[in-house]
C-alpha cells in the first residue's frame, strides 16, 4: 500500500506538531552542535587569516546559486503541492515532482560546469585581492561549484519528505554534512591546508542529498519522466521567476558584505563570518525548527481557505520567536567576550582574533530578531502564494542595506556592514508584517506587542544582571576547561533569571514552550479550530 500525504492540506493534532518539532529541534541542536564543532575547527586550524578570507569569498556564488535554486524551488513547489493533494490529485504531484528532479540536475550540473569554467572572470569582483589571495579563491571557487546540485537537489527532497512527515532524514542533513567537513579537516590539514575544508565542504554538500535518498525511494512514488507539459511545471514557472529574484536579492547582500569587507584589513571577513556563525546558533535551532514543520502547515491552511487558522498561527509562530531570540540577542551582546574566548580562541584564533570578533557579535545579534521573524513571515507569504509583495519587499531590503553599508563602512567598518544588516531586516520584518496583516484581514496585533514588551523587560533585567556579575567576578584562568565553566555558569545563570522573570510576568509563551517540551496535549504549537 503507497503511503499517502499526512500533512499537506490536512489538520495535524498539537501532540503530532509539537512531537515533529521536537524531532527537528534535536536534530538540528545535534547539527548546530557539530556546527560548532566545526567552526571551532576552522577558528583553530585557519584563525581569522587571509586563507579563511579567501574560502568565505570562494563560497559566495555557489551560495547565491544555492540560495536561489533551493529557496525559489522549495517555496514554489510546497504550495503546488498542498493543492494537488487538497484536490486528491497526488499522481499528478509526483508527475511533477519527478520532472522537476530530473531538469534540476541536468541544469545545475550545467551551470556547475559554467561558474567552474568562468571563475576568473567572476571571483575578482567578489573580492577585491591581489595575485596569490586572488588565484587561491579562483581555485576554491571552481571546486565548490559542484556544491549547488548537491544543496539544491537536497531542499527539494527535503520539502517532499516533510510533506509526507518524513523529518528524520531531512532534519539529519546537517549532522551528515558536518561530520564529513569536520573528518576532512582534521584528517587533511596537515597535507592539504585549507584545501581540506574545500574538499570536506563539498562532500558535506552531497551528503545532504545521500542522506535522504533512502528514505525518498522509500516512498515508491520517483520515476524516471520529464513532462514538459505538466500543468504544474508551467504554473511553477511562472511564479519560480520571481521567487528566484527574491531568493537572490536575500543572498546579493552576502555579496555586498564580502565586496566591502575584502577591503578591509585581513581577517575582517572571517571575524564577521565568526560572529555571523554565532548568531545562527539560537536561529537555526528554535526557528528553523520551527519553519520547517508549520510551513506545511501554513500552505494547507491557506488551500483549504482556513482564514481563522492562519491568523492564530501567524500570531502564535511570532511571539515565540520573540521568546526564543530576544534573549538570546541580549545574551550575545552581553557575554559577547566569554563566548568568542571560549569557543575559538586557540591556535591559529589569537587574543587579537578574539577582540575582533568579540566587538563585531553584538552589532550581528541585533538583528537576530528580525532574521528569524522574517523567516516565518516569508514561509507565511510564500505558503499563500503573496510572492510579488515578498519579493519587492526583499530587493528593496537590499537597496536599503547597501546604502546603509556604503555609509557606516568608513567610520565603523565590519561593525558598520553588520549594523546595516540588522536595520535593513528589522525593516523588511516591519513591511512583512505589514503585508501579511493585510493578507488576513487584521491578526492578535496587540498581543504580540503585548508579548514582545514582556520578553523585553525579562531580557533586559538579565542583561543587566550579566553584566553587574561580570564586573565584580574574577575572570577565568586562562585554560579551556576553567573559561568553559565560567561560561556555562554565566548561561545558566541568565537562562534561569529569564525563565524567572517570565514566570513573573505570566508569559503565555513559556507555558507554551513547557507544554511542547513535555508534549502535553494542553496547547499546541500552531493552533486549530
Amino acid at each position: 500500500m503507497q503511503p499517502r500525504l499526512t500533512v499537506v492540506g490536512a489538520k495535524r493534532a498539537p501532540q503530532g506538531v509539537a512531537r515533529s518539532t521536537m524531532i527537528v529541534m534535536a536534530a538540528t541542536l545535534t547539527s548546530m552542535v557539530l556546527g560548532f564543532g566545526r567552526e571551532v575547527l576552522n577558528a583553530r586550524y585557519f584563525g581569522a587569516s587571509g586563507d579563511m578570507d579567501a574560502f568565505l569569498a570562494a563560497t559566495v556564488v555557489p551560495t547565491i546559486l544555492f540560495g536561489v535554486f533551493n529557496g525559489a524551488l522549495v517555496s514554489a513547489l510546497v504550495p503546488i503541492f498542498s493543492e494537488y493533494y487538497v484536490n486528491d490529485r497526488e499522481e499528478d504531484a509526483w508527475q511533477l515532482a519527478s520532472t522537476l528532479i530530473l531538469c534540476i540536475t541536468i541544469g545545475l550540473s550545467i551551470a556547475a560546469g559554467i561558474g567552474a569554467w568562468l571563475a576568473p572572470v567572476y571571483v575578482p569582483w567578489i573580492a577585491r585581492f591581489h595575485g596569490h589571495r586572488l588565484d587561491e579563491a579562483i581555485d576554491m571557487t571552481r571546486w565548490l561549484m559542484p556544491c549547488i546540485i548537491g544543496t539544491s537537489l537536497s531542499g527539494i527532497l527535503a520539502a517532499i519528505l516533510n510533506a509526507y512527515h518524513r523529518f528524520a532524514a531531512t532534519a539529519l542533513q546537517g549532522v551528515f554534512a558536518n561530520v564529513l567537513t569536520i573528518g576532512f579537516v582534521v584528517v587533511g590539514f596537515h597535507r592539504l591546508g585549507i584545501g581540506a575544508l574545500v574538499v570536506g565542504t563539498l562532500a558535506g554538500a552531497f551528503a545532504q542529498l545521500l542522506v535522504q535518498v533512502p528514505a525518498f525511494f522509500s516512498l515508491h512514488r520517483f520515476r524516471i519522466v520529464i513532462d514538459w507539459k505538466h500543468p504544474g511545471l508551467q504554473r511553477l514557472m511562472l511564479v519560480l521567476g520571481p521567487i528566484a529574484i527574491g531568493s537572490a536579492a536575500g543572498q546579493i547582500a552576502m555579496f555586498f558584505d564580502r565586496y566591502f569587507a575584502s577591503a578591509l584589513s585581513v581577517g575582517s571577513i572571517a571575524g564577521m563570518n565568526y560572529a555571523v556563525k554565532l548568531v545562527g546558533f539560537p536561529q537555526q535551532i528554535f526557528v528553523t525548527a520551527i519553519a520547517t514543520v508549520i510551513f506545511p502547515l501554513f500552505a494547507g491552511q491557506f488551500a483549504s481557505k482556513n482564514r481563522p487558522a492562519m491568523r492564530r498561527s501567524i500570531a502564535t509562530g511570532l511571539k515565540i520567536v520573540m521568546f526564543l531570540t530576544i534573549p538570546s540577542a541580549f545574551g550575545l551582546c552581553m557575554l559577547a567576550g566569554p563566548i568568542v574566548q571560549t569557543l575559538f580562541e586557540r591556535g591559529a584564533f589569537t587574543p587579537e582574533a578574539t577582540v575582533l570578533c568579540a566587538s563585531l557579535l553584538p552589532y550581528a545579534a541585533v538583528g537576530l530578531v528580525a532574521l528569524s521573524g522574517n523567516v516565518i513571515l516569508t514561509r507565511y507569504l510564500f505558503a499563500c502564494n503573496a510572492v510579488r509583495p515578498t519579493i519587492i519587499i526583499a530587493v528593496g531590503t537590499v537597496v536599503v542595506n547597501v546604502l546603509l553599508s556604503i555609509y557606516w563602512l568608513p567610520s565603523l567598518g565590519a561593525r558598520g556592514l553588520l549594523l546595516a544588516n540588522a536595520v535593513s531586516q528589522t525593516l523588511q520584518t516591519l513591511a512583512l508584517g505589514v503585508i501579511v496583516w493585510r493578507l488576513l484581514g487584521g491578526f492578535d496585533v496587540r498581543g504580540i506587542l503585548i508579548s514582545g514588551f514582556k520578553v523585553i523587560a525579562c531580557s533586559a533585567a538579565m542583561g543587566v544582571a550579566l553584566a553587574v556579575v561580570q564586573i565584580y567576578r574574577a575572570p577565568p584562568d586562562p585554560t579551556f576547561i576553567a573559561r568553559a565553566t565560567n561560561l556555562v555558569e554565566h548561561l545558566l545563570f541568565g537562562g534561569f533569571l529569564f525563565l524567572a522573570l517570565a514566570r513573573i510576568v505570566d508569559s503565555e509563551e513559556l507555558d507554551l514552550a513547557i507544554d511542547i517540551v513535555l508534549r502535553r496535549k494542553a496547547r499546541e504549537l500552531v493552533p486549530l479550530p
